[in-house]
C-alpha cells in the first residue's frame, strides 16, 4: 500500500511537471510523449523514497514546490516504512484465548485445597484460557491481572463515571491473589487464569463479582491482561483480552480438560482439539462436587478386646 501511494504521488508529480515545464513543444506533445513521462515518473519516484532528487527549473515556482514535495516524501518514507516493519515485528501477539470464559462452581477449580474450602458452597469462578501458538517463540515471566470496569452514574449530576477495579485470582498455590504468575509457558499447552466470583452464579450476566454489584452498572468488562518476556531477543510481549459481561463472552459450564502427555506433541494431546468446548454436565468425573473434608488416610486403632 505505501508502495502504491509513493508510486502514484510520483506520477501525479510526473505529470504536473510536464504541464509546468517551459518547452517550446505543447502541451499535447510533451504529454503523448509516454517515454519522457515515464522516466520522469521513475526519477520522482526515486525522489520520494529518498535516493535521488529532483532538478527543477529556477524560475519556475511549480517545479521548486514540486520539488520540495518530493524531498520531503523522501525524508519521511523511509522512517514511516521502517516503523510499520518494526511494529510488524516486534509487536508479537503469541497468545490465543478461548472464544469464551467460562463461569462453573467454585468448588470445580483445579486446586484442591480450594475446590474442598468451596465444596458445599454455591459460589462461582470464572476461568479463561489461553495458550502460546508460536513454534519458534519461548515465553517465561508470565503474569496475568485481572481487572473490572464498569459504568455507573455519578450521585451529583448523574453523569456517567467510568470506575475500575483490581479484583482477585488463583495464585499457583489456589489462594486469591493480585496476579496469577507462571515461570515458563509451554508451547500449546493450555494456561487458565482463575477469577473467583465469591458469589453464586445462577443465570448469566453475572451480577456480582467479588464484593461488586453490578446490577445498576453499564457497560460492565472484565479485562485480562498477560505481560511475559521473550527467550533470546529479550523483549516484553503484552497481550489483553476484554470481556464482555453483558454480550456473548461468558458461558455456564466447566470447560475440557486437557491430558498431558510429555511423550507426545502437545497438539496430539488428549482434550487438545476440545480447548473452546465444554463439559457435558454431569457426565465427567472432575466435573462432580468434591468431599469438602479431606479423608484421613491413617488406620484406625483396633476394637478393644471383648471379654470372654
Amino acid at each position: 500500500m505505501t508502495l502504491g501511494a509513493l508510486t502514484l504521488l510520483a506520477a501525479a508529480i510526473a505529470v504536473v511537471w510536464t504541464l509546468t515545464e517551459k518547452s517550446p513543444r505543447s502541451v499535447s506533445e510533451r504529454l503523448s510523449d509516454g517515454e519522457g513521462l515515464l522516466n520522469l515518473a521513475l526519477e520522482a519516484l526515486r525522489a520520494c523514497v529518498g535516493t535521488d532528487s529532483l532538478s527543477p527549473e529556477h524560475d519556475s515556482s511549480a517545479h521548486q514546490l514540486l520539488a520540495t514535495l518530493a524531498s520531503l516524501t523522501g525524508a519521511l518514507a523511509p522512517a514511516v516504512v521502517l516503523g510499520i516493519v518494526l511494529i510488524k515485528l516486534f509487536a508479537l501477539r503469541p497468545f490465543v484465548w478461548r472464544r469464551r470464559a467460562s463461569v462453573s462452581h467454585a468448588w470445580a477449580a483445579d486446586f484442591p485445597g480450594y475446590a474442598r474450602m468451596h465444596a458445599e458452597s454455591e459460589d462461582a469462578i470464572i476461568a479463561v484460557r489461553f495458550y502460546n501458538h508460536l513454534d519458534n517463540l519461548s515465553v517465561v515471566d508470565l503474569k496475568a491481572r485481572v481487572h473490572l470496569r464498569y459504568l455507573e452514574r455519578s450521585p451529583h449530576d448523574g453523569s456517567l463515571v467510568i470506575y475500575k477495579k483490581w479484583l482477585r485470582v488463583l495464585d499457583e498455590k489456589g489462594e486469591p491473589a493480585d496476579e496469577r504468575s507462571w515461570l515458563a509457558v509451554e508451547r500449546g499447552a493450555p494456561f487458565t487464569v482463575w477469577i473467583p466470583v465469591d458469589a453464586p452464579v445462577p443465570q448469566l450476566p453475572v451480577s456480582e463479582i467479588q464484593g461488586k454489584d453490578l446490577s445498576r452498572s453499564h457497560g460492565a468488562k472484565l479485562l485480562v491482561r498477560l505481560t511475559a518476556r521473550t527467550v533470546g531477543m529479550g523483549t516484553e510481549v503484552v497481550d489483553e483480552r476484554w470481556f464482555d459481561l453483558d454480550g456473548d463472552d461468558f458461558e455456564t459450564g466447566r470447560f475440557v480438560p486437557l491430558e498431558p502427555n510429555l511423550e507426545k506433541d502437545v497438539w496430539t494431546w488428549r482434550g487438545w482439539r476440545d480447548f473452546d468446548r465444554l463439559l457435558p454436565e454431569g457426565d465427567d468425573p472432575p466435573a462432580r462436587r468434591p468431599s469438602s473434608s479431606v479423608p484421613d488416610s491413617r488406620r484406625s486403632a483396633p476394637p478393644p478386646p471383648r471379654a470372654p
